[in-house]
């Protein structure tokens, strides 16, 4: 998959990134990393080598944006969780 390119590409050293959703598994995590490439927005899954551990306190995969982005790509999720409310 490849990222959409960003005008501001050479400011990113200084963009933070923050969390906008949270995914029991990694499918269900690229699933929304890859719906968030496609409106255009550059998003990221972190914490998928932890999450497929059983343990006392199993993980949950974050799917990460850019903060200049992160309003808008909640409503993108928001209205895929609307519109497939037994896929979350």
């Amino acid at each position: 998959m490849n990222m959409p390119a960003d005008k501001d590409d050479d400011k990113l050293d200084d963009a933070n990134l923050v969390t906008v959703a949270e995914r029991a598994n990694e499918i269900s995590a690229g699933v929304l990393v890859n719906i968030l490439a496609d409106e255009g927005i550059r998003a990221v899954s972190v914490g998928g080598f932890t999450a497929g551990f059983r343990a006392e306190a199993p993980g949950w995969v974050q799917v990460k944006v850019f903060e200049k982005d992160s309003e808008r790509a909640k409503k993108i999720i928001a209205e895929v969780k609307e519109a497939n409310p037994e896929n979350e």
